[in-house]
């Protein structure tokens, strides 16, 4: 049952999903995170691997960078493999200064200059966001998270998916800070738009690793560790009701 981009076979994807953006996070969670995990695709240096979590089938696959790339896989996951709930596990930029770096935050809507928000529903302009279900178990996991003095502050709020990683836009980011988004990222408004056409479950749980006021950043090796504690909520979240 390969599909362009996936050379999974039938049942080798689990119903739950962990996307990352790079690939080398992607075998590194298989790796490290999910339980006796094997490779299943590895299409265009994108792969993808099967084990499990606290005793339930998980999956790992990444999405490449921008709204384009993570809409194809997410629409080949839920259209062709069955799968009911994608967790992106990523990065971002804290726009506004009561998020630091470090902290976690979960998306409760993406704000998006990409065309995604208006092509699905002729002569609309729709509002990507996530599955409540999965929403509510990513709060709830982080509470539980944050109670076992495992990391720093958790931020729910809005988020801005942007199809520009260099454009210099410092009006932009203020008139989104007035209106309370905590950060910037790429895929998320993708992702929750794919889900909704497809009738499946998104969630997006990003670790902030710069800040686009104070010009603080984390090193590679900071980003790996600061990033389980995301992993660790958006895995709670797919296991959830």
């Amino acid at each position: 049952m390969a599909t362009p981009h996936i050379a999974a076979g039938p049942g080798d994807l689990a119903p739950l999903v962990l996307m990352p953006g790079d690939p080398n996070r992607a075998r590194r969670i298989a790796e490290t995170f999910l339980n006796d995990a094997r490779l299943v695709t590895d299409v265009r240096g994108i792969v993808g691997y099967t084990g499990s979590y606290r005793g339930e089938p998980m999956s790992v696959l990444a999405s490449g960078m921008g709204i384009p790339s993570i809409s194809i896989y997410a629409t080949e996951l839920f259209r062709h493999y069955g799968v009911r709930r994608i967790a992106r596990v990523g990065t971002a930029g804290a726009i506004t200064a009561s998020v630091s770096v470090r902290d976690v935050v979960i998306a409760s809507a993406a704000h998006t200059d990409s065309s995604v928000s208006r092509l699905l529903v002729e002569g609309m302009t729709l509002a990507p966001a996530p599955s409540y279900r999965l929403l509510r178990a990513a709060g709830d996991a982080a509470e539980r998270l944050v109670a076992e003095s495992a990391g720093g502050a958790v931020h729910i709020g809005p988020v801005f998916s942007s199809d520009h990683f260099y454009l210099d836009r410092p009006a932009v980011f203020d008139a989104l800070d007035r209106r309370g988004t905590l950060a910037v990222e790429m895929e998320a408004a993708g992702l929750f738009a794919v889900a909704s056409a497809e009738g499946g479950e998104a969630l997006a749980v990003l670790t902030v690793t710069d800040h686009l006021r104070t010009g603080e950043a984390l090193s590679s090796g900071e980003r790996e560790t600061y990033f389980t504690r995301s992993l660790r909520i958006a895995a709670e979240a797919l296991l959830g009701p």
